[in-house]
């Protein structure tokens, strides 16, 4: 039975507040999820065991079957994790046991301590093999790890210097002078000469621990690096990292006294030496622990903060207040992160930081920690000054990996249904770690497939963009045009509080032929598609050219900080041929699209303020008040008319005409599609629907705000109101950005009101009509009908309306003009897949002959959409390449909704699609 950990009740042991911050602390009163725990702090982990020792337990590390503790007295004990019976004891060190270390193949145990000594031990039977010391007096050695790569140890000291030995020496160097061994040096205080030059003699304390055994190894003079911190080296830990642009190598990870994080390049041609080659300050605070997961390093330090750095773009993401006391311990594991604090506290977060459960671990300090498992049990172990070691089960909730056979195509939903794990919501601050980790991720799958992949850094610490180039064969020699894939790995928000979604919308599901999940057709399912066509290429050796990946991170959030990135790394990126991007959606369930024009957009918010405070209408409302909401209403009545039409001067002026190909294309789609859905009405009024949506531009009111109570009486001093403007092809944002605003100020002041106007742009994106008549589109089109083949709809009989009574009501409403369609709509009973021309009746066949090329092989539609990508147009002008849109999903995939889904079959076809355009497309000319 497990036993009854210590549980606080008393709120003034621990005042911790978790608290998150970007670099600066967050109010209590911020938004849900950034502050206070999300469970009860009274329910900590299940105690698995305590084992109860002599002295403080400092150091800890757990393998397969043992835990090892490292003590205050200088002993090094082991006990099994099947039974928790001690299997050994050995004197270890002269002074206290202060770093464990075990090497990647658990042979070897590596052990530091307050004996300036660094011990190299024998993992089954606990002999020493190796002792390495310095000839300088180091102090305290803090920490130690051993790098099995380059067979060299490294050390950190108390005297601030990081210093190394390459174990592949042993042998061939000289046998080291022993009278300089620390245990032989004169201590400068104690063993100092007394009055008449007399030294006494140092005595040795009755069953002082002396280890055995073991080659001695002294430190080469030129092995050390003086100063490498203004303040002792406390911890150290190694990684791949990727310094300016080079393939990422193993590389020592430094903390000290000093505030600082060092990374080091670590050089195989001269023995293992360190080169710096990164400082990341973390201000005044001493850095006491710090844990690595992938990329992101945590950093314990003074006063309970722990700090999270991208290794990747070496920037500072999160700075997190967790505990009121100093962080003695930082563990990660499981996909959970722990801390372990000077007041005996341990606090067990998810990766958003959200604390999960709070627990007294131990009567004073927590010295250490780690994270493991354990008869497939996840454990979290605890070392403290209370002599105790503890083992916690924290197993419950945490998902197991079951490795299977994987066959290509379960490798694609294997990646994708990791990518969408990640809650990379670009608009929310408390997912800023997961955007992180889903771009990190997705680095490091194309890094598996053999692309060089690396992170772009953006302004004001925005989501990094990740850049991916695939090599092709002909690259060398200048063949073959070059293809930039843009996509995005940020998603919409999936909140489930009114469990709206069927499953969890971060953990893909497959139903019925449809797989579900945030992100899966909007827009992680295409980018993953692409990634494992161009790995098919690499695959059969047909990769003829340079194919680029620009994934962003915050398309969401009108790809904030990506024009600015993109130039700044221009010459990385290199010349451009062709641009594909893959974000939108067939425009029913059935026909396979090419999109070819989208509109630009503005988002703005008009404002009206008063000088006086909220007031009660009953009190004090007159027709001599000038009231904000009023002269807001008349503002915005003053710029719309009738059906929507925008009274800004000269504001459909530039809007290009529509051609004869483009009106035919039109045609054919009302066709198709009232083919497929008759109760779409007829032809004309269909066509005329699309064009309102597609190349028309529009102006939207979404919704107003008011200062005040909500209460019907109030005279708000404060009224706002959102609106966007969808802008088409001729139309030049700036241009009407401008229009925009000289039209409000000139109303408001025929209005003479006494309050004040102000207009803010919040987010603004270029129209884009691409030529379908371009290599690109040409490209596309071969692929798809290669792919999908001969696709025509099936024909649904059309329902008949219910006769009504005419009643004066129903007559007029008759007289009103019919709703517009919308994607609802066109969606409407085409829940089927698409289907074979062997499958369709003959009927009308001879309407849609001219949109056929031949009599068994049917176009894809090409359409044009509503929406915006504030990308894409830029991706043109800067690179001064055209630019194409595939569509991957269907009309009804939900993006932006519940239940967001896509086809299984679409992502298959999706990518052998994006495998065709990919080989063939760079081989033709533009």
């Amino acid at each position: 039975m497990a036993l009854q950990p210590m549980v606080d009740s008393h709120e003034s042991e621990d005042t911790d507040t978790d608290l998150f911050d970007l670099g600066t602390k967050t109010q209590p009163n911020g938004p849900p999820g950034l502050t206070g725990p999300i469970s009860n702090s009274n329910d900590p982990p299940a105690l698995f065991h305590k084992v109860k020792n002599q002295k403080s337990i400092l150091a800890l590390v757990v393998s397969d079957s043992k835990i090892y503790a490292g003590t205050q007295g200088g002993e090094i004990l082991t006990w099994s994790l099947e039974t928790y019976e001690r299997l050994s004891s050995i004197a270890a060190h002269r002074g206290s046991v202060l770093s464990l270390s075990v090497s990647q193949d658990k042979k070897y145990l590596f052990s530091s301590a307050g004996d300036a000594i660094v011990n190299i031990w024998c993992t089954k039977t606990l002999r020493r093999l190796y002792s390495i010391y310095s000839t300088y007096d180091v102090g305290d050695v803090f920490c130690v790890v051993c790098s099995s790569r380059l067979h060299t140890v490294y050390l950190g000291a108390q005297n601030t210097s990081i210093q190394w030995y390459n174990l592949s020496e042993k042998d061939s160097r000289s046998s080291p002078n022993l009278k300089l061994h620390p245990s032989q040096r004169n201590h400068r205080f104690f063993d100092s000469t007394g009055p008449g030059g007399v030294r006494s003699p140092r005595p040795v304390e009755a069953g002082e621990p002396r280890a055995q055994g073991g080659q001695e190894l002294e430190i080469d003079k030129q092995h050390i690096v003086q100063y490498a911190h203004y303040g002792y080296v406390y911890c150290m830990l190694l990684a791949r990292i990727s310094f300016d642009g080079e393939p990422e190598a193993e590389s020592l990870i430094s903390g000290g006294g000093d505030g600082t994080i060092k990374l080091w390049a670590l050089n195989r041609q001269a023995n293992g030496a360190i080169e710096e080659r990164a400082t990341l300050d973390n201000g005044d605070d001493s850095i006491l622990a710090m844990a690595l997961d992938g990329t992101f390093l945590y950093t314990g330090r003074l006063g309970g903060h722990i700090n999270v750095w991208d290794l990747d773009t070496r920037q500072l993401i999160r700075s997190v207040k967790v505990h009121s006391a100093d962080i003695l311990t930082i563990s990660v594991g499981h996909g959970l992160i722990f801390s372990g604090g000077a007041n005996g506290y341990a606090k067990e977060f998810n990766k958003r930081y959200e604390c999960i459960r709070r627990w007294k671990a131990h009567d004073e300090l927590i010295l250490a920690s780690a994270v493991s498992t354990q008869d497939n049990k996840a454990i979290y172990v605890t070392g403290g000054n209370d002599d105790c070691v503890a083992i916690w089960d924290i197993g419950d909730g945490i998902a197991r990996d079951i490795n299977t056979a994987k066959t290509s195509n379960e490798q694609l939903l294997e990646s994708l249904s990791g990518l969408i794990s990640f809650r990379t919501v670009s608009s929310r601050p408390e997912y800023t770690e997961d955007c992180r980790r889903g771009a990190s991720y997705l680095k490091n799958v194309f890094t598996r497939f053999g692309a060089r992949a690396e992170m772009l850094t953006t302004d004001q610490n925005r989501n990094p963009i990740v850049f991916a180039r695939f090599k092709g064969r002909a690259a060398t020699n200048k063949v073959g045009g070059k293809i930039l894939f843009y996509g995005h790995y940020d998603v919409i928000a999936a909140d489930n509080d009114k469990h709206g979604w069927n499953s969890d919308p971060f953990t893909m599901h497959g139903i019925d032929g449809y797989l579900y999940g945030r992100g899966v057709s909007d827009n992680k399912g295409p980018v993953i598609a692409a990634l494992f066509a161009v790995a098919d290429l690499i695959a059969d050796q047909k990769l003829e050219s340079d194919i680029v990946f620009l994934i962003e991170g915050e398309e969401e959030c009108g790809s904030r900080g990506f024009e600015t990135a993109i130039k700044r790394n221009k010459h990385l990126i290199g010349d451009i041929d062709w641009i594909l991007l893959a974000n939108s959606y067939w425009i029913n369930d059935d026909f396979p699209c090419l999109t070819y024009g989208l509109r630009g957009v503005i988002q703005a918010t008009v404002r009206v303020d008063s000088d006086r405070p909220d007031l009660h209408s009953g009190v004090d409302g007159s027709h001599l008040m000038d009231e904000a909401l009023r002269d807001l209403v008349t503002l915005l009545g003053d710029l719309i008319g009738r059906n929507g039409h925008v009274k800004i001067p000269n504001f459909y002026s530039p809007i290009l005409p529509i051609t004869e190909a483009e009106e035919k294309r039109y045609g054919a789609i009302s066709n198709i599609l009232l083919r497929s859905n008759p109760d779409l009405g007829n032809a004309e009024t269909l066509t005329a629907s699309l064009k309102a949506r597609w190349r028309e531009p529009s102006l939207t009111i979404h919704r107003f705000k008011t200062s005040g109570p909500t209460n019907s009486t109030i005279i708000p001093s404060v009224a706002s109101a959102s609106l966007s403007m969808r802008l088409v092809p001729g139309q030049d944002t700036s241009q009407i950005q401008q229009s925009l605003r000289n039209y409000l100020e000139h109303r408001f002041t025929v209005l003479q009101s006494s309050n004040r106007l102000s207009l803010e742009i919040h987010q603004n994106a270029e129209p884009w009509l691409g030529d379908p008549e371009n290599q690109i589109f040409l490209t596309l089109e071969e692929a798809i009908l290669e792919v999908w083949g001969p696709i025509k709809s099936h024909r649904r009989k059309s329902t008949h309306a219910t006769s009504l009574p005419v009643t004066k009501l129903n007559r007029r409403s008759v007289d009103l003009k019919p709703p517009p369609t919308t994607s609802s709509t066109l969606t409407s009973g085409t829940g089927h897949p698409a289907i074979s021309a062997s499958d369709i009746d003959e009927h009308n066949e001879t309407n849609h002959m001219a949109y056929f090329s031949n009599q068994t092989s049917q176009k894809p539609l090409y359409i044009r959409e509503g929406g915006s990508i504030a990308a894409i147009r830029f991706l043109e002008k800067e690179f001064d390449a055209p630019a194409a849109n595939l569509p991957c999903g269907q009309a009804s995939d939900s993006a932006h909704l519940d239940n967001e889904r896509m086809r299984l079959l679409n992502l298959y076809k999706s990518r052998e699609i994006f495998k065709k355009v990919f080989r063939d497309l760079p081989l033709k000319q533009n």
